[in-house]
């Protein structure tokens, strides 16, 4: 059963809802999906951000909504779906802002000795971890030793990054990289409370 009578829209903030629109994926059925998750909750911050991937000589897009409220943050993601044509898969999370773990701001600067005060480069990596999901990266370890040939067995990093959004001026716009911005700051501070 739809939680939307015959008819009725998604009821969202005109913001967010003219950037689901921008993003162009599938529109309608983001903005329900995002509705959905919400359940009635008031948004405080939003970043929408739409990719595009090629593999091999398929194209895929995806679209990503990060929605924050005073108790949470949901997280949408919309892509094609590889059972068909026409077929698209959209998934949402909500996770209590107590369980965000962490916000990881990656900045990209081009000729950093020429850097300018302020304006902290030309793409931003937004990686957030709650603990839904780790990754582990192996290395084979060594001694130092560039003759020893030993089974050192392997050292590794296990990293909690449960989403990674990537905003490149390039790419989506200054408009785009300041929004993820922003929205980054106010991630930072709602989890700081």
């Amino acid at each position: 059963m739809s939680p939307f009578r015959s008819g009725e829209r998604a009821s969202l903030p005109a913001s967010l809802t003219r950037d689901i629109e921008r993003a162009g994926y599938y529109p309608a059925l983001v903005r329900d999906v995002v509705a959905t998750a919400l359940a009635g909750d008031d948004i405080t911050a939003h970043l929408v951000h739409q990719e595009t991937t090629f593999d091999h000589d398929t194209v895929r897009r995806h679209a990503t909504v990060l929605a924050l409220t005073q108790a949470r943050l949901v997280v949408v993601h919309a892509d094609d779906d590889d059972g068909g044509v026409g077929s698209a898969t959209a998934t949402s999370e909500s996770v209590p802002l107590s369980g965000v773990r962490g916000v990881m701001l990656t900045h990209v600067v081009a000729e950093p000795s020429s850097y300018e005060p302020g304006r902290l480069g030309h793409e931003l990596t937004v990686t957030i971890g709650w603990g839904s999901v780790s990754r582990i990266d192996l290395l084979p370890a060594t001694c130092g030793d560039p003759q020893c040939d030993a089974d050192h067995g392997y050292e590794g990093t296990l990293t909690a990054d449960d989403i990674s959004v990537r905003v490149s001026a390039v790419a989506d716009g200054e408009d785009a990289l300041a929004r993820a911005t922003a929205f980054a700051h106010a991630l930072q501070a709602a989890i700081a409370r």
